[in-house]
């Protein structure tokens, strides 16, 4: 998958980032409430391990839109142009891995499709978020713990539906 990320892109995502834990931080700090940005956030960084399909596609679009946008906001505010940032991938998706990552696709549409507005874009700007943040060599790690949990149970359901394990 070929992505273009900027610092500007990097910028724009940690100011979502920021907007979205703000109010949380200053609020009661109520789990429940990071439910919709932190579910967002999740599908996002998995979408970027999909090397194919829907989701593969949205996350490299939505990094170089991200990118662009941030380039232009950074250079608008500043008058400094944005630099090209470096990206990995955090590994790969199993065939029963990428049916848990459809089944979190599921349920990520389901909570947009019952969801308010506010939490709708909190819901978005997790996905972006995610995204962009998720293919940094330094989280990219993280992901890849997430991407090796979701491949596990994956594997695991699929040797239970099999009649071939135990779980």
């Amino acid at each position: 998958m070929t992505m273009a990320l900027s610092l500007g892109g990097i910028a724009l995502a940690l100011g979502i980032l920021y907007l979205n834990m703000r109010p949380w931080w200053k609020g009661n700090r109520d789990p429940k409430a990071l439910i919709p940005y932190g579910s967002g956030c999740v599908l996002g960084s998995l979408a970027t391990v999909c090397v194919g399909g829907l989701l593969g596609w949205s996350a490299v679009g939505s990094a170089r839109l991200m990118s662009e946008g941030g380039d232009k906001a950074v250079h608008t505010v500043t008058g400094t142009a944005s630099a090209p940032v470096a990206h990995v991938s955090a590994g790969a998706l199993t065939p029963a891995g990428g049916v848990v990552v459809f089944l979190v696709f599921v349920g990520v549409v389901a909570l947009f499709r019952s969801s308010g507005k506010q939490d709708k874009r909190r819901l978005i700007g997790g996905c972006l978020t995610g995204v962009v943040l998720g293919v940094l060599p330094g989280v990219a790690v993280l992901v890849a713990r997430l991407v090796l949990a979701v491949n596990w149970a994956g594997d695991q359901g699929y040797a239970a539906l099999a009649g071939g394990g135990t779980l």
